[in-house]
């Protein structure tokens, strides 16, 4: 099975880009060293720097939802979540 690449977006509210970039910097180190993790990039957007987006390469669709349902995901999106002008957009991608 080919790995599953992901692209996620998450747009902080005004005024707490600081506190979503914070949470989800938080992430990377524990997210890279998850079994199945393959590699995984956050990025700012230099168009608008409230959009964070995370490129991310999984072994497959069961270690993504693995990640989804860990410690660190959870300790971010809750101190992010009150922080977001909208729900994270996590968008699984399959070959054109």
């Amino acid at each position: 099975m080919p790995d599953l690449n992901v692209v996620a977006i998450l747009k902080a509210k005004p005024g707490s880009e600081q506190i979503v970039g914070d949470a989800l910097r938080a992430l990377v180190e524990p997210t890279r060293a998850e079994e199945g993790c393959l590699s995984y990039e956050l990025f700012v957007s230099a168009a608008n720097p409230s959009t964070f987006i995370t490129i991310e390469k999984w072994r497959s669709g069961d270690d993504l939802d693995g990640h989804m349902k860990t410690p660190h995901i959870a300790t971010a999106l809750g101190i992010a979540s009150e922080h977001l002008a909208e729900a994270p957009d996590i968008n699984p991608l399959i070959p054109a």
